[in-house]
């Protein structure tokens, strides 16, 4: 995951760096008195922000919710706080997971990270 938001962020600089080599020419070009041109770089960040990292981010919560939704008892899962086990009861919001044999503990569903394997 952190290699993931490395590469995101090393794109986004680079992304950037390309921006402002193409908006500077035509800054200069106009002046660098201009409104609306000295707006241009600032939309465009924006828009790259958006999609290099906001876009992303929102899929990926789209895609966790969807997840726990449809969570249901036998399911093999892993939390949060990286603890495996199976579920054997659903009740709302909390989810009661057999970790060992006879060893059982209560997480809040938004806790669960993903399926086990």
């Amino acid at each position: 995951m952190n290699s993931m938001i490395h590469s995101t962020l090393k794109q986004a600089s680079a992304a950037l760096a390309l921006a402002f080599t193409l908006i500077t020419p035509a800054y200069a070009a106009a002046g660098g008195d201009s409104g609306f041109v000295s707006l241009i770089p600032l939309v465009l960040i924006m828009v790259i922000f958006y999609f290099l990292l906001i876009r992303p981010q929102q899929k990926r919560v789209k895609e966790h919710k969807t997840m726990v939704a449809e969570i249901k008892k036998g399911d093999s899962i892993v939390t949060g706080g990286g603890m495996i086990g199976k579920i054997t009861n659903v009740k709302d919001d909390i989810l009661t997971i057999e970790i060992a044999e006879g060893v059982r503990v209560k997480v809040k569903r938004d806790t669960i990270v993903g399926a086990a394997e």
